[in-house]
């Protein structure tokens, strides 16, 4: 397989796929032609100038990103905003940028942006803060089709690539019914009574899995191959059966001090301008994480029950209120505990792509992107 962006985005989606990133993020391709050659993947937290000089040293590199150069929508790209400027860089160098951003948060792999906290706390018994169930990257197609045509309309749709599970191909279930029908003038019944009149068909219903990038070849085999001149069918989306989440919530080894957790992670993750609030004494077990700015999930961590909610971003008076509800806070920063998470990225991307034959390098970027001194 041929290193070129297609197949290393292929690569990543299949790592973190776009379906697991929350509905307002924008991940994937960023900037840069599918068809263009690799030669080195680099792997940031953030895309800035320095990090696209550093891309730039070696020619046909890919940038992967954790943050989205383009995450607010551009009326036009010109170098008076920050991510045009950037976007207009990396086109000029024939650099392409891709983003794994929500979809790498909320990854089991290792990678995600809590594991480093989760790390080096040491938490066990260690669960999603927040868990839906997401929308998975196939569906479920079910039609109803007369006992005498289900062979060719099983064959058609066969084809056209629906009904394949693993190594099995032309899965299906099937089960018997009635199906009740009164054509209407200008119709073409295939049985019945005619024009007007109620009418009952036996038929089977017929049930295949499918991949969403077959949809459009599976329902055309379906209509061409079914007798009926309307044909009734569902395309049900399926869920992927992994309850996936933001933050983490999980216990000490033993109940610590507030103070001695913070200054743990302060030195291990290392997160030099790390802040904490609450009593410094006081004894600490359940913990909350959620990388990078966690604001907006403060109420979820409070309902956890954690004793301590570990994060990045949090602003004063959201602080008081929590502090003011008995939940200690660690804010380490939104840059020190996502970016320790980059070399785990990296090593996941670098599996991923050897397992498909892929053998473009992939290196971590060695430019700093901390904006505070």
């Amino acid at each position: 397989m041929a290193d070129t962006v297609a197949t290393w985005l292929e690569v990543l989606h299949g790592r973190y796929p776009p379906s697991h990133a929350a509905s307002w993020d924008n991940v994937g391709l960023q900037v840069g032609d599918p068809g263009w050659p690799v030669a080195r993947l680099l792997v940031t937290l953030d895309v800035t100038a320095a990090v696209l000089d550093e891309a730039a040293e070696v020619p046909d590199t890919m940038v992967v990103a954790h943050h989205p150069l383009l995450f607010r929508p551009l009326a036009r790209l010109t170098p008076d905003s920050a991510s045009g400027r950037l976007a207009l860089q990396a086109a000029t160098h024939r650099i392409a940028v891709a983003a794994a951003h929500t979809n790498l948060d909320v990854t089991a792999d290792g990678a995600g942006t809590n594991d480093p906290v989760v790390a080096v706390l040491g938490l066990s018994e260690v669960r999603p803060l927040t868990t839906e169930l997401t929308e998975g990257r196939r569906l479920k197609l079910v039609t109803f089709v007369p006992s005498e045509a289900v062979g060719p309309v099983l064959d058609a749709v066969s084809a056209a690539g629906a009904g394949r599970i693993g190594d099995y191909e032309r899965c299906s279930f099937r089960v018997e019914g009635t199906g009740t029908f009164r054509p209407l003038p200008g119709t073409d019944p295939y049985s019945g009574s005619g024009i007007g009149q109620d009418a009952e068909e036996r038929e089977l219903r017929l049930e295949l899995e499918l991949p969403r990038g077959r949809v459009g070849a599976v329902t055309a085999a379906l209509l061409a191959a079914h007798p009926y001149d309307e044909v009734a069918y569902d395309l049900m989306p399926l869920v992927d059966g992994a309850e996936r989440g933001f933050g983490r919530v999980g216990r000490l080894p033993a109940p610590a001090p507030l103070a001695t957790v913070a200054e743990r992670l302060r030195e291990e993750l290392p997160a030099p301008h790390l802040r904490f609030a609450g009593d410094p004494d006081r004894e600490v077990d359940l913990v909350a994480v959620v990388g990078g700015a966690g604001d907006s999930l403060i109420d979820a961590a409070q309902a956890s029950g954690a004793d301590v909610y570990v994060t990045g971003d949090l602003r004063h008076h959201v602080t008081l209120d929590a502090v003011a509800l008995g939940l200690a806070l660690i804010d380490a920063g939104h840059h020190a505990t996502e970016v320790a998470a980059m070399p785990a990225f990296r090593d996941r991307l670098e599996e991923a792509g050897r397992a498909v034959g892929l053998d473009s390098p992939v290196v971590a970027s060695t430019t700093p992107t901390v904006p505070w001194r």
